[in-house]
C-alpha cells in the first residue's frame, strides 16, 4: 500500500467486475450487511429525537471545522499541559517518519496496535517494517486481515468480506508464526475463534512496551482522546505500554465535552447499532503510576485542509467513521470494499479519497463514479453528509478539471483522461438547451424516426443499454402536445 492507495489496484470499474464475479464473496457480504442493517434500523427508530441529534451532530461539526485552527491550538494547549506531546504532521511520509522515530527511542523493535483508520492510511505498518519494528494489529477483525496477508474491506468490520470457515483456516494457518499458535482441533464456532485469538493476543499485550492508537474523537477543552471499541483490545494497548503514540486526523476534533456527548449516542447505533459503546475508553495526558508513562499525539493533515478549502467537498470531513453508508449501498454490497482501492471503501470512500489523495490517478478519478446516487447513504448518515451531492461535485472536477487546492496551494486542475466524449456531450447539451428552436427540431425528428431507433446504445454505451431498456421516445413532443391542446383543457374536454 502506498498513500492509501492498494498498490496495482485497477480503477473501481474492472476491480468491481471481477469482485461481482466472485460468488463467495457476495454471500458473505449480502449477509453481513443485510444484518447490519436491520439491526442499526431497530435501534435508531428507539430514540425519538434521533433527527435532533443527527443535526446537532452536524452543527458541532461545521462549527468545528470553521474554527478548525482555533480548537486545534486549544488542543495542543490541553495535552501538553497534561503532560503529552504533540507533534504536528502534513503528510503520511511525515507522520510515519514521526511515529518511526519515537518507537526506536524507545529502543522497541514491537508495537500493538488498536484499529485506526489513520494509520491505514499513511501505510504506518508498512513503514514500521521497513525499520524493523514488528506492528501487531489487536482488533479481532484487523488481526484477520493481518494474518491473512489480505486487505481492509469495510470500516466497521475490516474482514467483512471472511467467513467462518476462512477465518479458522487463517487461524490454523499463520498463528504461529506470529506468536501462539491456534489450539488443536479448532472449528469454526463464534466463540472458539475468539478464544484462539484472545490467548495469541494476550502475550502480545503483556509484553509490548510500545501502543499505537487512533481516535474517535479528541476534544479540544481537556485534550482528552476517546476511543470507542467493542473487544477490550483498544483498553488493554492503551493502559498497558510505556508508551503510547495516538496518530489522529485533524478532523477529529470537538470542542467540549458536551459535543462529546451527542457522538456518544450516534455512533454506536450508527456503526454497530448498540444502545451504548462496549469499551469507552479516554485518557488525557499521563498520570502517574497509572497508565503509559509517556504520550505522544501525532495529528494528521495529509489532505485534509486541502479538503476543508473545498465549500461542498469539507461536508466528508464531518465523518465519524460509522460504516452506516456501507452497509446500505447497493454498489457496496455487491462489489466488497477492495474494489475501492483505498482504505476507505464504500460511499463516504468514494468522495473522501479523491479529496484526500486528488483525482490524478486513475483510481480516484473512477470513485466519485461508483455509485448509483441512490441517496440512501445521505439517509443513514448520523452526521447528514450529503454524499450524492459531493459524487457528482467531484465528477464534474473530474470530467471538466478547475479550481482547487493542493497541498495548501491554489491550482487548476486538468480534466482527467477518457472523458473527451463527455465533455462534448455536455457542450453540445448546452448548445441545444440554450437555443429552443433547435431543441424542437431535434425533438421532433426524433419523434418521427422512433420506430428506426436501435434498442441497444453502439459503442461505449452498449455497456449502459446491456443491462436496461433504452427510454422509448414518446410519439409527440411534449412541447407540440402542449400547443395542440391548449395546455391540456382541450383534453379535458
Amino acid at each position: 500500500m502506498s498513500g492509501g492507495t492498494f498498490v496495482g489496484m485497477p480503477a473501481f470499474p474492472a476491480a468491481a467486475r471481477e469482485a461481482v464475479g466472485n460468488t463467495t464473496l457476495r454471500a458473505n457480504l449480502r449477509h453481513a450487511t443485510h444484518t447490519i442493517r436491520d439491526k442499526r434500523a431497530k435501534a435508531v427508530t428507539e430514540l425519538d429525537d434521533w433527527a435532533l441529534l443527527r443535526e446537532a451532530g452536524k452543527q458541532i461539526k461545521d462549527h468545528t471545522l470553521r474554527h478548525l485552527d482555533t480548537y486545534l491550538v486549544q488542543l495542543e494547549e490541553s495535552v501538553t499541559a497534561a503532560g503529552g506531546v504533540v507533534h504536528w504532521a502534513a503528510d503520511a511520509d511525515e507522520a510515519n517518519r514521526i511515529v518511526t522515530r519515537l518507537v526506536q527511542e524507545t529502543g522497541e523493535s514491537e508495537v500493538v496496535k488498536v484499529k485506526s483508520m489513520a494509520t491505514q492510511e499513511i501505510g504506518l505498518n508498512e513503514a514500521l517494517e521497513e525499520a524493523g519494528i514488528a506492528a501487531y494489529e489487536t482488533d479481532l477483525a484487523e488481526l484477520i486481515v493481518q494474518l491473512g496477508h489480505d486487505r481492509p474491506s469495510h470500516i466497521l468490520v475490516p474482514a467483512i468480506h471472511r467467513n467462518r470457515g476462512e477465518i479458522r483456516d487463517i487461524f490454523q494457518k499463520e498463528m504461529g508464526s506470529w506468536g501462539r499458535p491456534a489450539p488443536e482441533g479448532l472449528t469454526d464456532t463464534p466463540a472458539e475463534l475468539a478464544e484462539a485469538a484472545r490467548l495469541h493476543l494476550r502475550e502480545k499485550f503483556l509484553r509490548a512496551k510500545v501502543g499505537i492508537s487512533g481516535a474517535n474523537f479528541m476534544v479540544a477543552e481537556t485534550g482528552t482522546l476517546v476511543v470507542v471499541e467493542s473487544e477490550g483490545n483498544g483498553r488493554m494497548c492503551l493502559t498497558l505500554p510505556e508508551t503510547l503514540i495516538s496518530v489522529v486526523g485533524i478532523e477529529k476534533i470537538v470542542p467540549t465535552w458536551r459535543d462529546l456527548e451527542v457522538f456518544l449516542q450516534t455512533l454506536p447505533r450508527s456503526s454497530t447499532a448498540e444502545r451504548m459503546n462496549p469499551y469507552t475508553s479516554t485518557w488525557t495526558g499521563i498520570t502517574d503510576e497509572d497508565g503509559p508513562r509517556a504520550f505522544h499525539l501525532v495529528l494528521l493533515d495529509n489532505g485534509r485542509t486541502d479538503t476543508l478549502a473545498d465549500e461542498v467537498g469539507r461536508q466528508a470531513l464531518r465523518c465519524i467513521r460509522c460504516s452506516a453508508c456501507l452497509n446500505v449501498c447497493p454498489v457496496y454490497e455487491r462489489a466488497g470494499g477492495h474494489a475501492y482501492g483505498s482504505v476507505y471503501p464504500g460511499p463516504i470512500g468514494a468522495i473522501l479519497s479523491p479529496q484526500l489523495r486528488g483525482t490524478a490517478s486513475e483510481i480516484d478519478a473512477s470513485l466519485p463514479y461508483a455509485s448509483s446516487l441512490c441517496g440512501a447513504c445521505y439517509e443513514v448518515c448520523p452526521v447528514a453528509i450529503d454524499i450524492p451531492e459531493v459524487l457528482v461535485h467531484l465528477r464534474e472536477r473530474v470530467v471538466q478539471g478547475g479550481p482547487a487546492t493542493l497541498r495548501g496551494n491554489k491550482v487548476v486542475l486538468k480534466p482527467a483522461k477518457g472523458h473527451a466524449a463527455e465533455r462534448a456531450a455536455m457542450r453540445a447539451a448546452r448548445w441545444a438547451f440554450t437555443h429552443p428552436g433547435a431543441l424542437g427540431a431535434g425533438q421532433r425528428l426524433a419523434s418521427r424516426t422512433r420506430r428506426f431507433h436501435p434498442r441497444t446504445l453502439p459503442g461505449p454505451g452498449r455497456a449502459w443499454s446491456a443491462t436496461r431498456d433504452l427510454p422509448a421516445v414518446p410519439a409527440e413532443p411534449f412541447r407540440d402536445w402542449w400547443q395542440r391542446t391548449n395546455g391540456g383543457k382541450d383534453t379535458e374536454k
